[in-house]
């Protein structure tokens, strides 16, 4: 039997909300879960998937980790290309959460 899967790319680079809707749907859809299938992987409504996809703005941080980790994704902070990695920091350093 043929898988319903679809490809999907490796990487996203990800600069606009609009680009995490797109990417978090297209990726979803790529591992066949509907929006309830998805929830139901890491305790979240369907609802909240809805609004991850279309609203990433008004969704908590809590909730993209987890709808991540339900599409065996990960987050990464990278410098982007061009960027001076040797640039001085000049805020005080962030607390440990």
């Amino acid at each position: 039997m043929a898988s319903t899967k679809r490809r999907c790319p490796l990487k996203y680079l990800i600069s606009t909300p609009s680009q995490l809707s797109q990417a978090l749907r297209s990726v979803r859809k790529a591992h066949g879960l509907s929006q309830d299938g998805a929830g139901r992987r890491v305790g979240l409504l369907p609802k909240t998937i809805s609004a991850l996809e279309n609203r990433p703005g008004s969704a908590t941080i809590d909730s993209l980790l987890k709808l991540l980790s339900a599409l065996d994704l990960e987050l990464v902070i990278a410098l982007k290309k061009g960027a001076d990695p040797e640039r001085q920091n000049t805020s005080p350093p962030a607390e440990d959460w």
